[in-house]
Protein backbone atom coordinates (compact mmCIF):
# COMPACT_ATOMS: atom_id res chain seq x y z
CA UNK A 1 0.00 0.00 0.00
CA UNK A 2 1.58 3.22 -0.93
CA UNK A 3 0.58 6.69 0.81
CA UNK A 4 -2.89 4.84 1.47
CA UNK A 5 -4.18 3.34 -2.12
CA UNK A 6 -3.93 -0.10 -2.67
CA UNK A 7 -1.29 -1.30 -5.11
CA UNK A 8 -3.25 -3.88 -6.18
CA UNK A 9 -6.26 -1.84 -6.94
CA UNK A 10 -4.25 0.41 -8.77
CA UNK A 11 -3.41 -2.33 -11.25
CA UNK A 12 -6.82 -1.99 -12.19
CA UNK A 13 -6.87 0.90 -13.54
CA UNK A 14 -4.01 -0.29 -16.01
CA UNK A 15 -5.94 -3.36 -16.75
CA UNK A 16 -9.27 -1.45 -17.80
CA UNK A 17 -8.18 0.68 -20.22
CA UNK A 18 -5.80 -1.51 -21.97
CA UNK A 19 -8.59 -4.16 -22.13
CA UNK A 20 -11.36 -1.31 -23.34
CA UNK A 21 -9.99 1.10 -24.81
CA UNK A 22 -6.47 0.59 -26.19
CA UNK A 23 -6.69 -3.22 -27.23
CA UNK A 24 -10.71 -2.49 -28.81
CA UNK A 25 -8.63 0.82 -30.95
CA UNK A 26 -10.56 3.08 -29.33
CA UNK A 27 -7.26 4.99 -28.16
CA UNK A 28 -4.23 5.00 -29.07
CA UNK A 29 -2.49 4.75 -25.74
CA UNK A 30 -2.75 6.48 -22.61
CA UNK A 31 -0.46 7.45 -19.56
CA UNK A 32 -1.88 7.97 -15.70
CA UNK A 33 -0.24 9.67 -12.87
CA UNK A 34 -2.05 9.09 -9.65
CA UNK A 35 -0.36 10.72 -6.64
CA UNK A 36 -1.51 11.46 -2.99
CA UNK A 37 0.03 13.58 -0.60
CA UNK A 38 2.85 14.33 -2.77
CA UNK A 39 3.86 10.82 -3.39
CA UNK A 40 3.38 9.30 -7.15
CA UNK A 41 1.79 6.47 -6.29
CA UNK A 42 1.16 5.00 -9.72
CA UNK A 43 2.76 6.23 -12.80
CA UNK A 44 1.86 4.01 -16.09
CA UNK A 45 1.94 4.22 -19.75
CA UNK A 46 0.27 1.77 -22.10
CA UNK A 47 -0.07 1.48 -25.45
CA UNK A 48 0.75 3.81 -28.83
CA UNK A 49 2.07 7.63 -28.67
CA UNK A 50 2.00 7.56 -32.42
CA UNK A 51 0.22 4.32 -34.39
CA UNK A 52 1.72 5.10 -38.05
CA UNK A 53 5.39 5.29 -36.47
CA UNK A 54 4.99 2.38 -34.25
CA UNK A 55 6.20 4.46 -31.08
CA UNK A 56 5.12 3.05 -27.79
CA UNK A 57 3.91 6.07 -25.01
CA UNK A 58 6.81 6.89 -22.39
CA UNK A 59 6.75 9.12 -19.51
CA UNK A 60 8.16 11.90 -21.63
CA UNK A 61 5.37 11.93 -24.29
CA UNK A 62 4.47 15.27 -24.85
CA UNK A 63 0.67 15.84 -25.66
CA UNK A 64 -1.59 18.63 -26.96
CA UNK A 65 -3.41 19.98 -23.44
CA UNK A 66 -5.82 22.26 -24.92
CA UNK A 67 -8.35 23.37 -22.19
CA UNK A 68 -6.36 21.92 -19.39
CA UNK A 69 -4.00 25.45 -20.59
CA UNK A 70 -6.84 26.96 -18.40
CA UNK A 71 -6.02 26.19 -15.48
CA UNK A 72 -2.77 27.88 -15.95
CA UNK A 73 -3.45 31.12 -17.34
CA UNK A 74 -5.86 31.68 -14.45
CA UNK A 75 -2.59 31.04 -11.60
CA UNK A 76 -1.10 33.34 -14.02
CA UNK A 77 -3.70 36.12 -13.41
CA UNK A 78 -4.13 35.24 -10.07
CA UNK A 79 -0.51 36.26 -9.08
CA UNK A 80 -1.37 39.57 -10.20
CA UNK A 81 -4.38 39.90 -8.41
CA UNK A 82 -2.01 38.91 -5.71
CA UNK A 83 0.17 41.71 -6.27
CA UNK A 84 -2.98 44.27 -6.17
CA UNK A 85 -3.16 45.02 -10.36
CA UNK A 86 -6.80 44.35 -10.02
CA UNK A 87 -9.66 43.37 -7.78
CA UNK A 88 -12.22 40.64 -9.25
CA UNK A 89 -15.13 43.24 -9.76
CA UNK A 90 -13.28 45.55 -12.05
CA UNK A 91 -14.43 45.92 -15.19
CA UNK A 92 -12.75 44.69 -18.60
CA UNK A 93 -12.98 47.65 -20.01
CA UNK A 94 -10.77 49.58 -17.31
CA UNK A 95 -7.64 47.55 -19.01
CA UNK A 96 -9.13 46.63 -22.54
CA UNK A 97 -11.11 49.77 -23.06
CA UNK A 98 -12.23 48.27 -26.51
CA UNK A 99 -15.18 46.48 -24.33
CA UNK A 100 -16.61 48.74 -23.09
CA UNK A 101 -19.07 49.70 -25.56
CA UNK A 102 -19.68 45.70 -26.42
CA UNK A 103 -23.68 45.27 -26.46
CA UNK A 104 -25.48 41.76 -26.09
CA UNK A 105 -27.33 39.92 -29.33
CA UNK A 106 -31.09 40.57 -29.57
CA UNK A 107 -31.70 38.97 -33.11
CA UNK A 108 -30.50 39.03 -36.68
CA UNK A 109 -27.36 38.02 -38.14
CA UNK A 110 -23.66 40.19 -37.40
CA UNK A 111 -23.11 42.44 -38.46
CA UNK A 112 -26.57 43.41 -39.09
CA UNK A 113 -28.12 42.37 -35.80
CA UNK A 114 -30.08 43.85 -33.37
CA UNK A 115 -28.57 44.32 -30.16
CA UNK A 116 -28.65 45.71 -26.78
CA UNK A 117 -26.49 47.58 -24.07
CA UNK A 118 -25.16 45.58 -21.05
CA UNK A 119 -27.03 45.40 -17.79
CA UNK A 120 -24.15 45.81 -15.92
CA UNK A 121 -19.93 45.71 -17.63
CA UNK A 122 -18.31 42.46 -17.69
CA UNK A 123 -16.21 42.03 -15.24
CA UNK A 124 -12.58 39.71 -14.31
CA UNK A 125 -14.62 37.49 -12.53
CA UNK A 126 -17.31 36.69 -15.45
CA UNK A 127 -14.37 35.81 -17.27
CA UNK A 128 -12.85 33.47 -15.08
CA UNK A 129 -16.15 31.81 -13.74
CA UNK A 130 -17.43 31.57 -17.88
CA UNK A 131 -20.17 34.25 -17.12
CA UNK A 132 -18.46 37.00 -19.46
CA UNK A 133 -21.28 36.63 -22.40
CA UNK A 134 -18.64 35.33 -24.40
CA UNK A 135 -19.09 32.42 -26.64
CA UNK A 136 -16.50 29.46 -28.95
CA UNK A 137 -17.86 29.32 -32.04
CA UNK A 138 -18.09 25.72 -31.79
CA UNK A 139 -21.45 25.10 -33.35
CA UNK A 140 -23.72 27.32 -35.89
CA UNK A 141 -26.65 27.15 -32.97
CA UNK A 142 -26.88 31.11 -32.55
CA UNK A 143 -26.00 34.19 -34.30
CA UNK A 144 -22.77 35.38 -32.00
CA UNK A 145 -21.49 31.53 -32.90
CA UNK A 146 -21.61 32.01 -36.39
CA UNK A 147 -19.99 35.87 -35.98
CA UNK A 148 -17.46 34.07 -34.25
CA UNK A 149 -17.04 31.56 -37.05
CA UNK A 150 -16.39 34.51 -40.05
CA UNK A 151 -13.31 34.72 -37.71
CA UNK A 152 -12.46 31.84 -37.94
CA UNK A 153 -9.43 29.88 -35.68
CA UNK A 154 -7.16 30.04 -38.85
CA UNK A 155 -7.50 33.59 -39.24
CA UNK A 156 -7.07 33.79 -35.28
CA UNK A 157 -3.57 31.85 -35.03
CA UNK A 158 -2.20 34.41 -37.32
CA UNK A 159 -3.76 37.39 -35.21
CA UNK A 160 -1.55 38.85 -32.25
CA UNK A 161 -3.39 39.13 -28.89
CA UNK A 162 -4.13 42.82 -29.05
CA UNK A 163 -5.50 42.93 -32.61
CA UNK A 164 -7.76 39.56 -31.74
CA UNK A 165 -9.38 41.33 -28.50
CA UNK A 166 -10.32 43.86 -30.78
CA UNK A 167 -11.86 41.92 -33.44
CA UNK A 168 -13.79 39.91 -30.75
CA UNK A 169 -14.68 43.11 -28.88
CA UNK A 170 -16.78 44.09 -31.68
CA UNK A 171 -18.78 41.30 -31.85
CA UNK A 172 -21.91 41.04 -30.00
CA UNK A 173 -21.75 39.19 -26.59
CA UNK A 174 -24.75 36.38 -26.34
CA UNK A 175 -26.09 37.55 -23.37
CA UNK A 176 -25.25 40.16 -20.49
CA UNK A 177 -22.34 39.25 -18.35
CA UNK A 178 -23.13 37.50 -14.71
CA UNK A 179 -26.78 36.20 -15.95
CA UNK A 180 -25.51 32.34 -17.43
CA UNK A 181 -23.18 30.65 -17.81
CA UNK A 182 -21.27 29.73 -20.72
CA UNK A 183 -17.99 28.07 -21.88
CA UNK A 184 -15.85 30.44 -23.90
CA UNK A 185 -13.01 32.31 -25.45
CA UNK A 186 -12.66 34.50 -21.55
CA UNK A 187 -9.63 32.66 -20.59
CA UNK A 188 -8.08 33.70 -24.13
CA UNK A 189 -9.05 37.15 -22.79
CA UNK A 190 -7.60 36.60 -19.53
CA UNK A 191 -4.12 35.70 -21.10
CA UNK A 192 -4.04 38.58 -23.07
CA UNK A 193 -4.82 40.81 -19.34
CA UNK A 194 -1.18 39.52 -18.20
CA UNK A 195 -0.29 40.77 -21.04
CA UNK A 196 -1.70 44.30 -20.77
CA UNK A 197 -0.95 44.07 -17.09
CA UNK A 198 2.64 43.58 -17.07
CA UNK A 199 3.61 45.02 -19.78
CA UNK A 200 5.08 41.70 -20.82
CA UNK A 201 4.02 39.19 -23.87
CA UNK A 202 1.84 36.41 -22.08
CA UNK A 203 4.04 33.88 -22.74
CA UNK A 204 7.21 35.19 -21.50
CA UNK A 205 5.29 35.45 -18.37
CA UNK A 206 4.18 32.15 -18.44
CA UNK A 207 8.10 30.94 -18.78
CA UNK A 208 9.58 33.35 -16.14
CA UNK A 209 6.79 33.09 -13.28
CA UNK A 210 5.10 29.26 -13.66
CA UNK A 211 7.66 27.26 -16.76
CA UNK A 212 10.98 28.18 -15.44
CA UNK A 213 10.57 28.03 -11.23
CA UNK A 214 8.44 24.69 -11.68
CA UNK A 215 11.19 23.12 -14.22
CA UNK A 216 8.47 22.90 -16.29
CA UNK A 217 10.88 22.14 -19.11
CA UNK A 218 8.46 20.82 -21.85
CA UNK A 219 5.59 23.01 -21.50
CA UNK A 220 5.37 25.67 -24.52
CA UNK A 221 3.02 27.03 -27.36
CA UNK A 222 4.88 24.94 -29.63
CA UNK A 223 7.06 22.18 -30.34
CA UNK A 224 10.89 22.74 -30.83
CA UNK A 225 12.99 20.29 -33.64
CA UNK A 226 14.65 18.15 -30.65
CA UNK A 227 11.34 17.25 -29.27
CA UNK A 228 9.49 16.32 -32.03
CA UNK A 229 10.46 12.14 -31.53
CA UNK A 230 8.20 13.05 -27.90
CA UNK A 231 5.20 14.38 -29.61
CA UNK A 232 2.30 12.31 -29.74
CA UNK A 233 0.39 12.15 -32.77
CA UNK A 234 -3.23 13.28 -32.59
CA UNK A 235 -6.83 11.18 -33.71
CA UNK A 236 -10.49 11.20 -34.03
CA UNK A 237 -12.83 7.91 -33.71
CA UNK A 238 -12.91 6.62 -37.24
CA UNK A 239 -16.19 3.87 -37.92
CA UNK A 240 -14.17 1.87 -40.24
CA UNK A 241 -10.67 1.43 -38.00
CA UNK A 242 -11.31 2.45 -34.69
CA UNK A 243 -9.65 5.96 -35.03
CA UNK A 244 -7.66 7.44 -37.24
CA UNK A 245 -4.97 10.24 -37.59
CA UNK A 246 -6.16 14.23 -37.00
CA UNK A 247 -2.98 15.47 -36.34
CA UNK A 248 0.47 13.81 -36.79
CA UNK A 249 3.63 15.35 -35.26
CA UNK A 250 5.78 15.85 -37.86
CA UNK A 251 3.44 17.94 -39.78
CA UNK A 252 1.57 19.54 -36.90
CA UNK A 253 0.61 23.01 -36.91
CA UNK A 254 2.67 23.04 -33.64
CA UNK A 255 5.44 23.42 -34.99
CA UNK A 256 5.79 26.67 -36.21
CA UNK A 257 4.54 29.80 -33.43
CA UNK A 258 2.15 32.04 -33.71
CA UNK A 259 1.13 35.07 -33.02
CA UNK A 260 -2.03 34.12 -30.70
CA UNK A 261 -0.91 32.55 -27.59
CA UNK A 262 -4.33 31.18 -26.51
CA UNK A 263 -4.15 31.22 -22.67
CA UNK A 264 -7.89 29.08 -23.48
CA UNK A 265 -6.32 26.05 -24.81
CA UNK A 266 -2.82 26.61 -27.12
CA UNK A 267 -0.21 24.55 -24.86
CA UNK A 268 1.82 21.27 -25.12
CA UNK A 269 2.69 19.45 -21.96
CA UNK A 270 3.87 16.64 -20.68
CA UNK A 271 2.37 14.67 -17.08
CA UNK A 272 5.63 15.42 -15.33
CA UNK A 273 5.26 18.88 -16.10
CA UNK A 274 1.51 19.48 -15.26
CA UNK A 275 2.04 17.09 -12.35
CA UNK A 276 4.25 19.22 -11.22
CA UNK A 277 1.75 22.33 -11.48
CA UNK A 278 -1.08 20.46 -10.27
CA UNK A 279 1.13 19.42 -7.27
CA UNK A 280 1.74 23.00 -6.44
CA UNK A 281 -1.99 23.57 -6.55
CA UNK A 282 -2.71 20.65 -4.02
CA UNK A 283 -0.14 21.74 -1.78
CA UNK A 284 -1.88 25.18 -1.35
CA UNK A 285 0.35 26.99 -3.44
CA UNK A 286 3.81 26.11 -2.92
CA UNK A 287 5.79 23.57 -4.24
CA UNK A 288 9.76 22.71 -3.12
CA UNK A 289 9.77 25.21 -0.72
CA UNK A 290 8.80 28.29 -3.16
CA UNK A 291 4.95 29.84 -3.34
CA UNK A 292 3.06 30.71 -6.21
CA UNK A 293 -0.14 31.89 -4.69
CA UNK A 294 -1.20 31.98 -1.03
CA UNK A 295 -3.64 29.64 0.21
CA UNK A 296 -6.39 31.95 0.72
CA UNK A 297 -6.51 32.49 -2.90
CA UNK A 298 -6.55 29.29 -4.17
CA UNK A 299 -9.51 29.18 -1.26
CA UNK A 300 -10.91 31.74 -3.64
CA UNK A 301 -10.23 30.08 -6.35
CA UNK A 302 -11.82 26.62 -5.88
CA UNK A 303 -15.18 28.13 -4.44
CA UNK A 304 -18.23 27.84 -6.63
CA UNK A 305 -18.74 31.40 -8.44
CA UNK A 306 -22.21 30.61 -9.61
CA UNK A 307 -24.91 32.41 -8.25
CA UNK A 308 -26.76 31.14 -5.41
CA UNK A 309 -24.59 28.12 -5.46
CA UNK A 310 -26.21 27.03 -8.85
CA UNK A 311 -24.61 24.14 -11.07
CA UNK A 312 -23.35 24.85 -14.43
CA UNK A 313 -26.40 22.55 -15.45
CA UNK A 314 -28.84 25.13 -13.96
CA UNK A 315 -27.00 28.32 -14.79
CA UNK A 316 -26.06 27.69 -18.92
CA UNK A 317 -26.71 29.29 -21.43
CA UNK A 318 -27.41 26.37 -23.55
CA UNK A 319 -28.20 23.38 -21.05
CA UNK A 320 -25.46 20.74 -21.40
CA UNK A 321 -25.92 16.95 -22.55
CA UNK A 322 -24.29 15.89 -20.10
CA UNK A 323 -26.43 14.91 -16.68
CA UNK A 324 -23.32 15.73 -14.52
CA UNK A 325 -22.87 18.44 -15.01
CA UNK A 326 -25.66 18.82 -12.66
CA UNK A 327 -23.03 18.13 -9.92
CA UNK A 328 -20.69 20.82 -10.74
CA UNK A 329 -20.45 24.26 -10.12
CA UNK A 330 -17.67 26.25 -11.37
CA UNK A 331 -14.63 28.55 -9.60
CA UNK A 332 -11.98 30.57 -10.99
CA UNK A 333 -10.66 28.27 -13.23
CA UNK A 334 -11.97 25.47 -12.85
CA UNK A 335 -15.22 23.17 -12.54
CA UNK A 336 -16.15 22.62 -8.70
CA UNK A 337 -17.62 19.17 -7.36
CA UNK A 338 -20.57 20.04 -5.63
CA UNK A 339 -20.25 16.82 -4.19
CA UNK A 340 -20.87 12.77 -4.80
CA UNK A 341 -25.30 12.54 -4.42
CA UNK A 342 -24.95 15.74 -6.79
CA UNK A 343 -22.24 14.30 -9.31
CA UNK A 344 -23.63 10.58 -9.20
CA UNK A 345 -19.96 9.11 -9.14
CA UNK A 346 -17.70 8.66 -5.68
CA UNK A 347 -15.41 11.81 -4.76
CA UNK A 348 -15.75 14.60 -2.71
CA UNK A 349 -17.29 17.82 -2.55
CA UNK A 350 -14.39 20.99 -3.37
CA UNK A 351 -12.66 18.70 -5.73
CA UNK A 352 -11.49 20.43 -8.73
CA UNK A 353 -11.32 19.86 -12.20
CA UNK A 354 -11.23 20.20 -15.96
CA UNK A 355 -9.38 18.59 -19.23
CA UNK A 356 -8.53 19.32 -22.65
CA UNK A 357 -10.09 18.66 -26.15
CA UNK A 358 -7.80 15.59 -27.07
CA UNK A 359 -9.71 13.94 -23.98
CA UNK A 360 -7.09 14.81 -21.62
CA UNK A 361 -8.08 14.67 -18.07
CA UNK A 362 -6.83 16.03 -14.37
CA UNK A 363 -8.29 16.84 -10.74
CA UNK A 364 -7.29 17.66 -7.44
CA UNK A 365 -9.55 16.03 -4.22
CA UNK A 366 -8.68 18.23 -1.44
CA UNK A 367 -10.14 16.31 0.97
CA UNK A 368 -8.36 12.89 0.06
CA UNK A 369 -4.93 14.64 -1.22
CA UNK A 370 -4.75 12.89 -4.54
CA UNK A 371 -4.00 14.48 -7.51
CA UNK A 372 -4.71 12.63 -10.43
CA UNK A 373 -3.85 13.15 -14.30
CA UNK A 374 -4.59 11.07 -17.46
CA UNK A 375 -3.12 11.70 -21.14
CA UNK A 376 -4.10 10.51 -24.91
CA UNK A 377 -4.67 12.06 -27.75
CA UNK A 378 -8.43 11.70 -28.99
CA UNK A 379 -10.76 14.55 -30.79
CA UNK A 380 -12.91 15.12 -29.07
CA UNK A 381 -13.28 15.27 -25.38
CA UNK A 382 -16.29 13.56 -24.26
CA UNK A 383 -16.13 10.88 -27.07
CA UNK A 384 -15.98 8.06 -23.75
CA UNK A 385 -16.52 8.77 -20.30
CA UNK A 386 -12.92 8.24 -19.61
CA UNK A 387 -12.68 10.36 -16.31
CA UNK A 388 -15.90 8.82 -14.45
CA UNK A 389 -14.79 5.70 -15.14
CA UNK A 390 -10.98 6.36 -14.17
CA UNK A 391 -12.47 8.48 -11.34
CA UNK A 392 -14.50 5.08 -9.75
CA UNK A 393 -10.96 3.42 -10.13
CA UNK A 394 -8.99 5.76 -8.06
CA UNK A 395 -11.35 6.55 -5.40
CA UNK A 396 -12.00 2.55 -5.20
CA UNK A 397 -7.92 2.27 -4.56
CA UNK A 398 -8.25 4.35 -1.45
CA UNK A 399 -7.08 1.59 1.76
CA UNK A 400 -7.01 4.16 4.66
Amino acid sequence: MVTGLSRERLKRIDTHFQEKYIDTGKLPGVLTLIARRGEIAHFSALGNMDLENNKPTTEDTIYRIYSMTKAITTVALMMLYEEGRFQLNDPVHKFLPEWENTEVWESGEHPNCKTRPQDRPMTIRDLLSHQSGLSYGFTDANAVDRAYQKFGWEEMASTPLDEWSKRLAEMPLLFSPGTAWHYSLATDLCGYLVQVLTDKSFDEFLSERIFQPLSMIDTAFDISDDKIERFAACYVPSPEAGIKLQDAAATSSYRKPTPFKSGGGGLISTATDYYRFLQMLANNGTFEGRRYLSRKTIELMTQNHLPDSKSVFDHAFITPEDDYRQGEGWGLGFAISLGQNKTQITGSKGQYSWGGAASTEYWIDPVEEIVVLFMTQLMPSGTYPLKRELQVLVNAAIDD
